[in-house]
């Protein structure tokens, strides 16, 4: 029988901020080729802009730590059945999965075993564990890995899984604001003046553990240097309620969703572990990197990876580009006297701009979202080849 010609259709599956950004690029590629693209799935505010009809949000699915994901299964399982259930409704032609690979990994086994051909955007981050099945576990689960550094096809073509190297799309979606001085006033920001970014991460119970320690830093290097005007990067899906109106007597300034626009204006950053790390780095900002769980989710945690440097830039780099201060080793103090050398010029921030030009060779040239898309357009067209015959 031939089924009714209908739009192509995407089901696309994204469970935090910085999946939300990724995924919501790879869906504008697509549909510059294919208007009448049809998405649906999980998602955030970057995907709905895209044209995501979102079956749940981004802030529905956030978690952290072993306890923080323990509490959420509940509500996880929840949003994996409706959307398991509007999958085998609608029926969609392929299916997207970006990061977030605990949620993501069940729920991409659900898809594919209704048929549906599974891209997998932004590779689990098997590299970090002594042990981890997952390639072996994922090899039924996914039909394209589409990963952002080159050493990583290895590992998924070794597990059977088809690979392409992509890139990593920081090459072009960071940008800093057109205009400096502009933004700056726009946030009540003196532009003559140094800036200190703030950035402590994108899921409130982080940011809760995070950011005290980075405003009373930010406090005692003002102190140092009266100059510096700090300036916090809220991810979107963050309430500015978080943040207290002060610091130091006087307003503390903020910016929501800007996070590139604010590194590119900042002298240094003070950064929680993760992407924001090597998007300082592309923007030429130096950085001090910080992160800190739960004792007991790090203790756990701890004795099961194989890697010495958390920050992405030292990961690729095999050195420390970048200052870290990971755990107890995130206090104020810790904080100032790895800041303050990068503030001045001088062999420290000399240094660490110059590690910053050898990362561009680790992560692939502009243009992954585009090349992303057309894997997946690729799975789309094949998916609709399986269902024009029943």
């Amino acid at each position: 029988m031939i089924e009714a010609r209908r739009p192509p259709s995407l089901v696309v599956v994204a469970g935090e901020p910085s999946g939300d950004f990724l995924g919501a690029a790879v869906v504008r590629e697509i549909r510059s080729l294919r208007p009448d693209l049809e998405v649906f799935g999980l998602g955030g505010d970057e995907l709905a802009a895209a044209g995501t009809e979102l079956l749940s949000h981004v802030r529905d699915l956030s978690a952290t730590g072993f306890f923080g994901v323990f509490l959420q299964v509940p509500r996880h399982n929840s949003i994996r059945r409706r959307l398991v259930e509007e999958v085998e409704r609608r029926r969609p032609d392929a299916a997207l999965f970006v990061d977030y690979p605990g949620f993501n990994i069940r729920v991409s086994g659900d898809l594919r075993a209704q048929g549906v051909p599974v891209a997998y955007y932004v590779a689990p981050k098997v590299w970090v564990w002594k042990t981890d099945d997952r390639p072996r576990f994922l090899a039924s689960h996914v039909d394209r890995m589409l990963v952002l550094f080159r050493f990583e096809e290895a590992i998924w073509r070794a597990a059977g899984i088809p690979v392409t190297f992509v890139g990593h799309p920081a090459r072009d979606l960071v940008r800093p604001a057109p205009d400096r001085a502009a933004f700056l006033s726009g946030v009540g920001l003196d532009p003559a003046r140094p800036v200190l970014a703030l950035l402590p991460g994108s899921r409130r119970p982080e940011v809760r553990r995070i950011l005290p320690a980075l405003l009373a830093a930010a406090e005692e290097l003002v102190r140092r240097e009266p100059s510096l005007q700090p300036l916090v990067a809220l991810a979107a899906s963050l309430d500015p309620g978080l943040l207290p109106p002060t610091l130091g007597g006087h307003p503390l300034r903020f910016a929501v969703g800007r996070t590139h626009e604010v590194l590119g204006a900042a002298r240094l950053g003070l950064v929680a572990c993760g992407t924001a790390a090597l998007e300082a780095a592309l923007l030429g900002t130096p950085c001090v990197v910080v992160y800190r769980v739960d004792p007991l989710t790090h203790r756990f945690g701890l004795a099961r990876v194989k890697i010495s440097r958390y920050a992405l830039p030292n990961i690729l780099a095999g050195r420390d580009v970048m200052p870290e201060l990971i755990q107890e080793e995130m206090t104020p103090a810790r904080i100032v006297e790895a800041a303050l050398p990068l503030l001045a010029e001088g062999e420290p921030r000399r240094r660490m701009l110059e590690g910053f030009g050898e990362l561009l060779g680790e992560i692939g040239p502009p243009g992954a979202a585009a090349r992303a898309a057309a894997e997946v357009l690729q799975l789309i067209d094949s998916g609709r080849a399986r269902r024009a015959f029943r």
